[in-house]
């Protein structure tokens, strides 16, 4: 399960929100480079963090749902810039908090920084494991990468493998793994032909997780950061 923050704490941003937010499907809610000085958690809908590439090619980091945070990183960073961008998937409501007000409830509310704190270190972690594995292992390693998190969101045991029960286009796999659909057909097809996976539908089933996991050198990290949101 993707790790979120408690009811108790939703309750208390609530308190500390000055807007409730409407973002209509496909619009922006931040972009990478605006001022990072507000912080977001999300109420209904979905939202995709994404991150530009050096080529130019979108990467995207995690989707966000009910009671997930946003723009996290910029909490104590003084006149920073967001890092990444958050585009809504659906129509969606957001708490919007100043940072100045997260930053005071942190220092004075031991209840709170306990709970939100794992959180936000989680994000880092998820965040980082996902550049490693582009970094060290190219685009099929993160495209690897992609379909591991996958069946930990989405995995449904069936009869001859793992079922990601989720309908992704091979141009959403792209995205998640900064490279183009073109490379993810090629590599899907591949794995295909060796019976690593198959597809049902437009949904793909995973019949070796095994051989996912050891073509980048997978650490079995807990499934709290090694997932899709």
């Amino acid at each position: 399960m993707p790790t979120v923050l408690s009811t108790e704490s939703v309750e208390c941003l609530s308190k500390l929100a000055y807007q409730t937010l409407k973002v209509r499907k496909g619009a922006h809610l931040f972009q990478e480079g605006q001022d990072g000085d507000r912080f977001f958690v999300v109420l209904k809908g979905k939202f995709q963090i994404n991150k530009l590439s050096g080529d130019g090619k979108q990467l995207c980091l995690r989707l966000c749902g009910p009671s997930s945070i946003m723009g996290e990183l910029m909490i104590f960073a003084k006149n920073g810039k967001y890092l990444f961008s958050a585009r809504a998937l659906e129509d969606s409501e957001v708490l919007v908090i100043r940072n100045e007000a997260i930053e005071r409830e942190l220092l004075t509310n031991p209840l709170f920084a306990a709970d939100f704190m794992p959180v936000m270190t989680d994000h880092i972690r998820k965040q980082h494991t996902k550049f490693r594995d582009l970094v060290l292992y190219g685009k099929k390693g993160a495209l690897y990468s992609t379909l591991i998190r996958m069946t930990n969101s989405y995995g449904v045991p069936v009869e001859n493998g793992i079922l990601l029960d989720v309908q992704m286009t091979n141009q959403d796999l792209a995205n998640f793994s900064s490279t183009t659909r073109e490379s993810v057909n090629r590599a899907l097809n591949e794995l295909k032909g060796m019976g690593i996976l198959s597809f049902e539908g437009r949904k793909i089933i995973i019949h070796d997780l095994e051989y996912l996991k050891q073509e980048i050198n997978c650490e079995n990290c807990p499934t709290s950061y090694c997932n899709i949101e």
